[in-house]
């Protein structure tokens, strides 16, 4: 973690490159010394912190910026004006989102008013903003496919969630042009095949933020919940095919789609 102010957290995009490069070497050799070989490794799956913004170049896929994490709060004062200008809970219905300090955009909002490189390379359409999951896709396609998944696309506020797609509205309300944000994509279909390191040639085939992907991993049917320990607390409530709207404040996201 790099804590330059309070209230600031932030992380080393390459060094979670790395570090995941790292870790997949690793698993690969042990694998191998027990016989299992690379062709038999079916694909990539990634899960992430889901609302972690990361800000690099479309042309030379390197960061702009630090990633800003999901418990950043350096947004306050942009989050407070949005809210005096809109009320918390105007877009509720488009993206099932308050607005907030946790989600993507205002911390995209932030960069693109105090990172000069980023305004910057937004002005000259060569911005890329993403979660992690997208980063890690970038990087591991070496810039072929710039791609993220609806559960991870449904936490930045600009994603319309009946349509699973980016909303028109929503970009316009924060000033965010489409050319900078990735393909949505469901959790489970083929993104691309990896283009670099011991990983080359293996589809990334499975893309879901965290939260998500505890509740496919309990096997989470509609009615049932879970309740992960971890930073925080996070209840999540498989409520089934159609969005509920909350009277009591919580979120309305979506649990994932298969293909």
């Amino acid at each position: 973690q790099i804590t330059t102010n309070p209230g600031w957290v932030e992380h080393d995009p390459n060094q979670i490159y790395g570090n995941c490069v790292k870790c997949a070497e690793e698993s690969i050799k042990k694998a191998q010394s027990k016989g299992i070989k690379k062709e038999d490794i079916a694909g990539i799956g990634i899960t992430n912190q889901r609302e972690t913004t990361v800000a690099w170049s479309k042309k030379t896929g390197k960061p702009l910026y630090n990633a800003v994490v999901w418990l950043d709060t350096r947004t306050q004062e942009i989050t407070r004006s949005f809210i005096e200008k809109y009320g918390q809970d105007r877009f509720r219905e488009t993206c099932g989102l308050p607005i907030s300090t946790y989600f993507s955009a205002l911390k995209m909002k932030w960069m693109l008013q105090n990172v000069p490189q980023v305004k910057e390379a937004y002005d000259q359409k060569d911005l890329c903003f993403g979660t992690i999951d997208s980063w890690l896709i970038h990087q591991l396609t070496k810039g072929n496919t710039f791609a993220t998944d609806v559960t991870n696309a449904s936490r930045t506020m600009l994603m319309d969630i009946e349509k699973r797609e980016w909303s028109g509205k929503m970009q316009s309300v924060f000033d965010i042009n489409r050319d900078c944000l990735p393909d949505i994509k469901s959790c489970s279909e083929i993104y691309d095949h990896a283009k670099e390191n011991c990983l080359e040639g293996i589809p990334i085939s499975g893309v879901v933020g965290d939260q998500q992907s505890a509740c496919l991993g309990h096997l989470l049917e509609e009615g049932e919940a879970k309740c992960t320990y971890g930073t925080g607390c996070f209840l999540l409530l498989n409520t089934g095919k159609t969005p509920i709207q909350s009277k009591h404040g919580m979120l309305t996201t979506p649990c994932y789609q298969l293909g």
